[in-house]
């Protein structure tokens, strides 16, 4: 008998109409769709056509009435709906849908009057504090569109969205508080981005905090006082009503935080997005509805956040932890334990880095097994990492926590999705009734989620037809690495184009496979149980010898060695082989190693181990040309991605001795400071190599 997640998944694929028709029938719809799928062909002013669909075409909805009005009308108006916990200032604050609809309504009613309309784009550029939730949900309310900006972006990163998103005006605070660093002006890239633009939008809205105020608004730029403006509109009973849109019309404008050229503006629509969305939070994360409590540590400028942190959680009549605030140091590497326990979470999702940075600060797990003696983690079911490849060693590690401490039956998930996908491309279903068409049975009672495997992403979600090819297009055998790419139509949650940007939709995503697949820009396979694997992106593919490697896998092989706390891989240019493994590594952290030099270039000894793993696991034609190690050195974005390219281009300089050439580092990265650190370190390793082969010795 196939698994459950396998029979749903087949469902999704052989019949969409009727699949998708019954997950929509669990909706609101102002105008209900006759249909699920409507199949086309687009073409574009160059004369290139290519295939094109839309979901639920004739329908018409409002997410703002699924996620608030039809909870409260249904007498559920008490229930919490946003608790807020931010340790960096001390707050907490719960929001029931009773009161989250009271704001949102006199929130959208504020923005009316400042003149925004349906269809219009309202820019958002916040911290992580419930005004920032409020304010989508009243733009959404309207018809309108928001295009959230992750808060404390340069202003020059900042105007890139103004010019393409063509707001009718900006949201915003006074300051946002980065961790231990204190409150960050936000008043210097909001006006800095302004006279940046070439656009101009009319009004700027302005929360004050109490940590740093934005004094003076200068309403000649029209700078408005956001707290004045919602008190005159509840004085005067000023509200809005939720204004239904077309199901293909836009919900918001996400940009992409891609390393070269202008950001991308991926649009999500309305009808497809609540309908896969909703589906996805019941059947991959277990959310189910009332009494579900779901903590998802992202932030609400990336598209994780807006998807489990506001719509999903919301869209079920769940409780979602808004949380400001780092996985360590505000206070320490035990406060997402804390927040589990405090509020009975159920399922936490979180990315990868932020499980290293937990593990660098407290190796032997002391926080989590402080909170799980005492019974704190009792209601986790869930345990979902996402925004890069999880090494199996932290699968491992936090699955055994969990099967000590959590719930019985909990799970450690790596699960692979995109801003363009809009959520899950795959995972490992965490509950079974959501997914399939009939009504639940008894036997759902028994239902096991499928076995984990460390390193993989798990089987695809419903409505994502992934397969993997080879650089012509032709698809592979199971366990071969190749391009990951997707069959057309994609589920409801995913693209169709990018805003007021069809020609480079078309490039981006279809040109490369003359428009048969959706080209993911993902390098993996799928293995003979027919599990993702996510290997690298395909530019992080390394050719050695005419051999294809991954990033992802030479990091696997070294990330197993004990001494190894973390790894980045990239490809160094090589005369003979074109290209071979190069390695930074960060070696584990013990308590109180953290004082004291460590030289660039690693013992011969531990160079031969960490050499002889990768020899061992993936091959002797893998093996690495050099490795540097050191501290606080692999870049990172803000969302958890590690920045292999800013490494293979200081790599690429260091060959040439060039050690101060720029480098692309994108607006996205986390500290800028890491890639000083990085820099600095691949001097200090050319150097002493260029000084070893000049004394004639060998050095690695």
């Amino acid at each position: 008998m196939p698994h459950p997640q396998d029979t749903v998944q087949e469902l999704s694929l052989r019949d969409p109409e009727s699949f998708w028709r019954h997950h929509a029938d669990l909706l609101h719809w102002h105008r209900k769709p006759s249909r699920a799928l409507r199949r086309t062909t687009k073409t574009l002013p160059s004369g290139v056509s290519h295939p094109h669909w839309t979901w639920f075409p004739d329908g018409e909805i409002s997410t703002t009435y699924n996620c608030l009005d039809r909870h409260v009308a249904a007498g559920r108006g008490d229930n919490v709906a946003i608790i807020w916990e931010s340790p960096v200032t001390g707050s907490k604050e719960k929001y029931t849908y009773r009161r989250l609809l009271d704001e949102v309504e006199v929130l959208a009613g504020v923005l009316r009057e400042e003149g925004v309309r349906k269809g219009d784009v309202v820019l958002i550029y916040m911290p992580m504090i419930p005004a920032a939730l409020i304010a989508a949900l009243a733009i959404v309310r309207l018809g309108a569109m928001h295009a959230a900006v992750f808060g404390g972006f340069a202003a020059t990163s900042l105007a890139q969205r103004i010019e393409a998103a063509k707001p009718r005006m900006i949201m915003t605070a006074s300051c946002g508080i980065e961790g231990t660093k204190g409150p960050l002006a936000y008043r210097p890239m909001v006006e800095g981005a302004i006279e940046k633009s070439s656009f101009k939008p009319e009004k700027v809205i302005i929360w004050q905090r109490d940590q740093l105020r934005w004094d003076k608004p200068d309403k000649l730029a029209g700078q408005r006082n956001w707290q004045r403006l919602v008190k005159s509109a509840r004085n005067r009973g000023v509200r809005a009503e939720a204004v239904p849109v077309k199901s293909n019309e836009g919900l918001y404008v996400i940009y992409t935080s891609g390393t070269t050229g202008l950001p991308k503006g991926v649009i999500r629509e309305a009808g497809g997005h609540a309908v896969g969305l909703s589906l996805s939070i019941r059947y991959l994360f277990d959310i189910n509805g009332p009494g579900d409590v779901m903590f998802c540590t992202s932030d609400i400028g990336w598209v994780v956040g807006h998807c489990y942190i506001l719509y999903g959680p919301l869209m079920v009549g769940a409780t979602s932890i808004l949380y400001e605030g780092k996985p360590v140091g505000t206070p320490d590497a035990g406060a997402f334990w804390r927040v589990v326990e405090e509020h009975k979470v159920n399922t936490l999702s979180t990315a990868p880095t932020a499980l290293r940075a937990i593990r660098k600060d407290d190796p032997d797990n002391k926080f989590f097994e402080e909170v799980g003696r005492r019974g704190g983690l009792k209601t986790l079911r869930g345990l979902f990492l996402a925004g890069e490849r999880s090494e199996p060693s932290i699968i491992r590690i936090y699955q055994d926590l969990l099967t000590k401490y959590a719930a019985p039956g909990a799970n450690v998930v790596d699960h692979w999705w995109s801003t363009e996908s809009g959520s899950p491309i795959s995972g490992l279903a965490q509950h079974s009734t959501a997914g399939l068409l009939a009504p639940a049975s008894p036997q759902d009672a028994a239902y096991k989620p499928l076995p984990i495997k460390p390193g993989s992403a798990g089987k695809p979600m419903p409505g994502f037809d992934v397969r993997i090819v080879d650089d012509e297009g032709n698809e592979v055998p199971k366990g071969t690495m190749g391009n990951v790419v997707m069959v057309t139509p994609l589920a409801p949650t995913g693209l169709t184009t990018l805003f007021n940007d069809e020609e480079r939709f078309y490039k981006g995503y279809l040109k490369r496979f003359n428009g048969r697949w959706l080209d993911t820009g993902d390098a993996g396979m799928i293995d003979e149980d027919g599990y993702i694997h996510i290997m690298a992106r395909s530019d992080d593919i390394i050719n050695v010898a005419a051999h294809r490697f991954s990033t992802g896998a030479i990091e696997q092989a070294i990330l197993s060695h004990p001494d190894v706390g973390e790894a980045s891989v990239v490809g160094i240019p090589d005369p003979l082989k074109g290209h071979l493994p190069f390695a930074f590594i960060q070696p584990r952290t013990t308590p109180g190693s953290n004082d004291g030099p460590i030289p660039a270039t690693p013992m011969p000894e531990l160079f031969t181990s960490i050499n002889t793993l990768v020899r061992e696991q993936i091959g002797a034609i893998a093996s690495l040309g050099g490795i540097i190690q050191g501290r606080n050195m692999i870049p990172k974005t803000r969302s958890g991605k590690t920045l292999r390219r800013v490494l293979r281009e200081l790599v690429e300089n260091g060959v040439k001795g060039d050690f101060d050439a720029k480098v692309n580092v994108p607006p996205t990265v986390e500290d800028a400071e890491v890639v000083t650190v990085a820099r600095g370190r691949v001097r200090e390793y050319f150097e002493e190599r260029e000084g070893a082969k000049k004394m004639g010795r060998a050095k690695l």
